[in-house]
């Protein structure tokens, strides 16, 4: 079967990036180190009884609003600029492509996390990326934040997977909750391989894992997050925990490419199988 679809689904933060995406460029520019800037945005969020990702977001407007910097689109979009990435995920998109499509198989990527999808904008990366959901502000007259438009959570994060697997658009809010048969669907979950590192993806791997997807657990090479993979990949969460190098020949590359042979042989079996349907009527 030629041009089946299969999705990459990412986290961003510490999935793909060696950091946070405000880390870089956006923490500095209010004054602020990223360790005292999230600790005391954390701290808000405790004594309002505030979401985290959504009291971190308001604490951004606060603050800049306080040190006189400007949160423009252009000025997140060069922060996105900025951003680093773990080795090999720059050349990665174009390769994995090219490999699928050698076996018939049509890649697409999509990015869902708790970052801004104003900075993400800004990636070098972004240009590969079908689809794209993470917070995201609302602006106003002046061109700077007044609301936080999107706020994207772990509970979120498995709204828009099923979105990818059911083909639906970022803003079909209400078809992502009504049945849909699986045959329907545009991405089946064996289709789907998700790559994640920390708590907020944790409801998103489980769920691809158990309808019979491939679920990464990535780690910083070489660093204490290995053990947080590995103890998700004991609790059955994830088939994979591998470190977070996107090299040709890498974990990731061997294990990625061994997911899509599989993929691609049961399409060209299930073909055959059709063809055999066809000869009984």
């Amino acid at each position: 079967m030629k041009n089946t679809v299969v999705a990459l689904v990412y986290d961003f933060d510490e999935t793909l990036s060696t950091t946070y995406m405000q880390d870089y460029v956006l923490i500095p520019e209010l004054g602020m180190s990223p360790k005292t800037f999230w600790k005391k945005a954390n701290a808000w969020s405790v004594e309002n009884c505030a979401d985290q990702i959504t009291g971190s977001m308001y604490y951004f407007m606060k603050t800049a609003k306080e040190k006189g910097v400007r949160l423009t689109r252009d000025n997140f979009q060069y922060c996105g600029t900025l951003v680093q990435y773990y080795a090999g995920v720059e050349e990665w998109f174009e390769r994995i492509n090219a490999y699928g499509k050698k076996l018939g198989l049509k890649i697409e990527h999509y990015i869902i996390s708790s970052g801004y999808e104003e900075i993400l904008c800004g990636t070098s990366i972004c240009k590969y990326i079908k689809g794209m959901y993470g917070c995201s502000y609302a602006f106003g007259e002046d061109g700077t934040p007044v609301w936080p438009a999107r706020v994207v959570n772990y509970s979120t994060k498995v709204q828009y997977l099923s979105k990818i697997n059911k083909g639906l658009g970022k803003l079909d809010d209400r078809a992502v909750n009504e049945y849909m048969d699986d045959t329907k669907r545009r991405i089946p979950f064996s289709r789907i391989i998700y790559f994640g590192d920390g708590m907020t993806d944790i409801p998103s791997m489980k769920m691809v894992k158990n309808r019979n997807g491939n679920a990464i657990a990535v780690y910083k090479p070489k660093s204490a997050h290995r053990e947080k993979a590995i103890h998700l990949l004991k609790d059955d969460r994830v088939n994979f925990a591998l470190p977070a190098d996107y090299s040709e020949g890498k974990s990731i590359d061997i294990v990625v490419k061994t997911i899509l042979d599989k993929i691609a042989m049961e399409s060209n079996l299930e073909e055959l199988k059709k063809k055999e349907e066809l000869k009984k009527k």
